[in-house]
């Protein structure tokens, strides 16, 4: 795997997993930063690279009722704005064209391809266009093997800047299960290979319209994850995650980070010292 270089936030070299967090949307200026602020300190305790997630708009949701944000450029400025004041590295979802050439103009480091999205070749030529590194959720109807060629389609633009993220299989309507077969597997195509921890976690589908979870089985996913060989993990959070506005019933509480990357960053070390043997 090649090293990923974004910025002056990030220089990895593979010695430790890489982290991509932060709540689902921005729900306001306030609540975003203290999140924001919160993970920095957390991940320059334990010394782990960290991308700020949160995405600006919600264009995927069960109910037209559901909230799908603050508004584009509103969220947009929110963050440009923690980039430049936590001088920390930003990733956040786009669903068209025209929202990849948006986010790009502020600033955002990684753009991110929904997994229902994965196959779409104009967002994904739109997006690898902009320079930015590409982020790939693998879709829940792929295989491992199929995410490929959404990979070269970035590849052909002229841009090797690409993470792939497995998020887990749709096993019957309301249900996803992850092949963790599928991180080596994708590892072999040559670019980062993340564990997406809190949407496999998900039960989708159900019948209120709005998605459940099974948050207690986080820290089990993750340790599998890296175990399995994972170079990064994706994690939602937020301080009380029942009044989250989006995906909270599987989203990580933000007072439980600290204690889990405690356990990660030791198995990781673990993980090296044996793979040197």
């Amino acid at each position: 795997m090649k090293d990923i270089k974004i910025h002056n936030f990030i220089d990895y070299k593979n010695d430790m997993f890489f982290l991509l967090a932060g709540p689902c949307v921005i729900e306001g200026e306030e609540i975003t930063y203290k999140i924001a602020e919160q993970l920095k300190a957390i991940t320059q305790k334990y010394k782990v690279p960290f991308i700020f997630k949160a995405s600006y708009k919600k264009a995927n949701r069960s109910k037209i009722s559901s909230f799908t944000g603050i508004g584009d450029i509103k969220g947009l400025e929110i963050l440009r704005n923690i980039r430049k004041d936590l001088q920390i590295a930003i990733v956040t979802d786009i669903h068209s064209v025209k929202e990849a050439e948006l986010a790009a103009q502020y600033d955002i480091d990684v753009l991110q391809i929904p997994a229902f999205l994965c196959r779409q070749t104009e967002l994904l030529e739109a997006a690898a266009k902009t320079g930015k590194y590409v982020n790939i959720k693998k879709g829940q109807f792929l295989s491992p093997e199929s995410i490929f060629y959404a990979a070269q389609k970035v590849v052909d633009c002229n841009n090797n800047n690409i993470f792939l993220t497995e998020r887990g299989t749709q096993f019957g309507y309301t249900d996803l299960i992850v092949d963790f077969r599928s991180i080596p597997k994708m590892k072999k195509f040559g670019f980062p290979v993340i564990m997406d921890v809190t949407h496999s976690l998900q039960k989708p589908n159900q019948d209120s319209g709005v998605t459940g979870g099974e948050p207690e089985f986080i820290p089990t996913m993750a340790k599998a994850a890296l175990v399995s060989g994972a170079d990064g993990l994706f994690m939602e959070t937020h301080p009380n995650p029942k009044e989250a506005k989006s995906d909270g019933a599987n989203m990580l509480n933000l007072n439980l980070m600290d204690n889990l990357l405690c356990q990660l960053t030791k198995l990781k070390e673990t993980i090296n010292q044996i793979e040197k043997q």
